[in-house]
């Protein structure tokens, strides 16, 4: 029935007042839905009701089951089967939801919202109560895909590996403290990137990423060929002691913040026009020169600034032995501060986590949101991937 019938004068005219309508309409979805699970159910068993099954399978009977939908909570008939191998894509089992909405949950936490906004913004929406511990049960269940993803095997070999940290706040033994959650960002040698993982613990060290490398290697990475890291103090040690072979880059952009702080703010904008002659230069020499007439000029004003370019020069200036497509890609760990920075969009409403769970659960999220468009390579990934076998021919070759 079509609604502009349902909406019709005489038709209205049966009903005594609005609650006698809704209730028909609650009805003819209940109808509906019902036909609907009968449907599949016949596409299940390969033969239409009152038709002689070919199969050792048959129907067996129904069961009650109260569901949620647009118009509220109603009580279903829904068809069994004799092996209990049918289970209706509209209302799984185990799901007391019509299909869709517990997907709106799930987008809606991921993008911020908290567990009470959930809840209002569904009921004005859909016009569904659904309580704050469904939605929690719901979320709960992300746990176990986060435990699953976490533990997914890894390429044998990345082009480059970005890493870095983001803090949270974290409530732990009614304390509010902060917590690290670590990434990593591989480039696979299909010239794709993804994100290979996650993980939380307690200011941002240099042993911890110990263990999240360790964690790589026993996922199946056996070679890195360049990592782009913050100039965290041990980090490159650590890296080292992991994969020996991989090329390790400080992130340019960070030794310029880093330097900054010890320079006078009158003063930071030459300053950092001198430091940007560093980076730009085309080859190490040129570099060490630049670098020379930094420390001439501002050496013993700023001494301090320049004395960590000189601490971590190799692997500051490591991106200048490769051709320039691949330099744009490794001087900064640009790529993963710009997820960090959508994370950071997504989780803006949440001041406070109440366990690490809680946490883990948003960062996951927003990471499976704001990855949903890295389907494709990266740009010229083409000429990149010639340069890298170029470069690393034994290693990729392996």
């Amino acid at each position: 029935m079509k609604k502009e019938d349902l909406l019709n004068e005489d038709f209205l005219k049966q009903f005594k007042n609005g609650d006698e309508l809704n209730s028909f309409i609650q009805q003819l979805k209940k109808r509906g839905i019902e036909q609907l699970l009968e449907g599949e159910l016949d596409g299940h068993l390969g033969y239409e009701r009152h038709d002689r099954s070919q199969t050792a399978n048959s129907r067996n009977g129904h069961t009650s089951k109260t569901i949620k939908t647009t118009e509220g909570s109603m009580l279903i008939s829904v068809p069994r089967d004799r092996d209990a191998s049918f289970n209706p894509l509209l209302v799984p089992k185990r799901k007391s939801m019509v299909e869709g909405i517990e997907s709106v949950v799930v987008s809606l936490y991921a993008k911020g919202m908290s567990i009470s906004d959930i809840e209002e913004q569904i009921k004005d929406v859909y016009d569904i109560a659904v309580s704050s511990s469904t939605i929690s049960r719901i979320t709960d269940r992300i746990v176990q895909d986060i435990t699953r993803w976490q533990n997914r095997p890894l390429d044998p070999i990345y082009a480059v590996v970005w890493m870095d940290g983001i803090v949270f706040k974290v409530r732990e033994d009614s304390r509010v403290i902060d917590k690290t959650i670590y990434i990593a960002i591989g480039l696979n040698l299909e010239g794709r990137k993804e994100v290979l993982g996650m993980w939380i613990g307690k200011n941002e060290s240099a042993s911890f990423w110990l263990s999240v490398l360790t964690d790589l290697r026993a996922r199946g990475v056996k070679d890195i060929l360049i990592t782009a890291t913050d100039n965290l103090k041990g980090f490159t040690d650590t890296i080292r002691a992991v994969f020996p072979e991989a090329t390790k880059q400080i992130c340019v952009v960070h030794q310029i913040r880093n330097s900054c702080k010890y320079v006078g703010w009158k003063e930071r904008k030459p300053f950092s026009a001198d430091m940007k002659e560093i980076y730009n230069a085309p080859n190490r020499d040129a570099a060490a020169l630049k670098l020379d007439e930094l420390d001439k000029k501002w050496g013993d004003k700023y001494g301090y600034a320049i004395k960590s370019w000189r601490a971590n020069w190799n692997e500051l200036t490591a991106f200048l032995d490769f051709p320039l497509e691949i330099r744009k890609i490794i001087y900064t760990t640009n790529v993963i501060e710009n997820l960090n920075g959508k994370i950071r969009k997504y989780t803006k409403n949440k001041m406070t986590f109440p366990t690490d769970d809680a946490v883990m659960k948003s960062v996951y999220l927003s990471i499976h949101e704001a990855t949903k468009k890295w389907t494709m390579p990266i740009l010229n990934w083409g000429t990149l991937f010639n340069q890298f076998v170029i470069m690393f021919e034994d290693r990729i070759n392996r």
